[in-house]
């Protein structure tokens, strides 16, 4: 039943974003929002959207050509123990992208895609696999969904359509394109003796539940389009939850265009293609701060001013309108 209500609730987004944009003479831009197992998850996405000019639409999941599911699920003989994508399949992931795949037909009038925050990454879709990182506590991979953002995300780098990636979303832009990943933080600072004091998410409380965090985030690259966006060098009260980061650039056609230090240990905190017209990627949460403020969250005055997160959405719209 939630299922069905949030499809209601998309279709109404798609009329009321069209006919609120007729009468200044201006087009609907369509932005993709890329498939994931939870409806619950493109709630913030679509009011993000919506409150930034565009036309919200789920896409469809993608899927390998030839593999095999059980409804919307990969079949269990294509994971490891942990849930991790074995390295035969997803060498043919890697080798094959969309190629063979339907996605021709769901992108169709798509003229830009969100790729959302959510669980970790098979680290053998890497460019170099790496084994599981080993921390029980963070075995949270989404395997049916990394396959379905992967071939979705090589398509739009492919076909020069403008992408914005939020936390996991950056993380995928990172793998696509040929870079490590930190698969964990806590680990990475133990490993080079350094102290991890919870800047990039906070701790659990009392309850055993996360939320959260806020922290400042420094823009390396006033030429970037990430600089564009923020007019600014520093980046207040970012809404931040993730344990995992982009490691390096090197060697791929990413540039780093921000990062945050924390005990002299610089974290990437945003990435952007350099062969592409826009193809984005943040380590943190405009859309969280998005939902905070229109809904009048208790705490969202920690967080990141509305105007200030909207103008992610508001640049990714804009690319398509500066060439459509």
């Amino acid at each position: 039943m939630r299922q069905v209500l949030l499809y209601l609730f998309v279709a109404w987004s798609l009329v009321w974003g069209m006919s609120a944009q007729a009468g200044d003479g201006t087009a609907p831009v369509k932005v993709g929002i890329a498939w994931q197992q939870s409806a619950d998850n493109f709630k913030r996405a679509i009011q993000a959207v919506k409150a930034a000019g565009g036309v919200p639409v789920i896409l469809n999941q993608m899927r390998p050509a030839g593999f095999e599911y059980d409804g919307t699920e990969l079949q269990p003989k294509y994971l490891d123990a942990n849930g991790i994508l074995l390295q035969q399949y997803a060498d043919i992931v890697k080798r094959d992208t969309y190629h063979g795949t339907n996605i021709e037909q769901v992108m169709q009038g798509i003229q830009a895609v969100v790729f959302l925050g959510g669980g970790d990454i098979s680290p053998t879709l890497f460019a170099t696999p790496q084994p599981w990182h080993g921390i029980e506590a963070e075995r949270n991979y989404q395997t049916t969904r990394d396959l379905s953002e992967y071939l979705t995300m090589t398509y739009c780098l492919d076909h020069d359509i403008p992408m914005l990636g939020l936390c996991r979303g950056m993380q995928m832009l990172g793998v696509v394109s040929g870079a490590p990943l930190i698969q964990d933080l806590g680990a990475y600072y133990q490993r080079i003796g350094k102290q991890d004091h919870y800047v990039h998410r906070a701790p659990r409380d009392s309850n055993g539940e996360r939320h959260y965090t806020p922290h400042d985030v420094t823009v390396t690259d006033t030429t970037s389009i990430l600089y564009t966006i923020t007019h600014s060098t520093l980046i207040h009260d970012v809404p931040s939850w993730h344990h995992q980061a982009v490691g390096d650039v090197s060697g791929t056609s990413l540039k780093v265009t921000a990062i945050t230090v924390d005990d002299d240990i610089p974290v990437i905190e945003a990435i952007e293609r350099t062969d592409t017209r826009f193809a984005l990627g943040v380590q943190f949460h405009p859309e969280e701060a998005v939902k905070k403020h229109l809904t009048q969250a208790d705490d969202a005055a920690r967080f990141m001013p509305l105007e200030d997160a909207l103008n992610y959405f508001r640049a990714l719209i804009n690319a398509v309108r500066q060439n459509p």
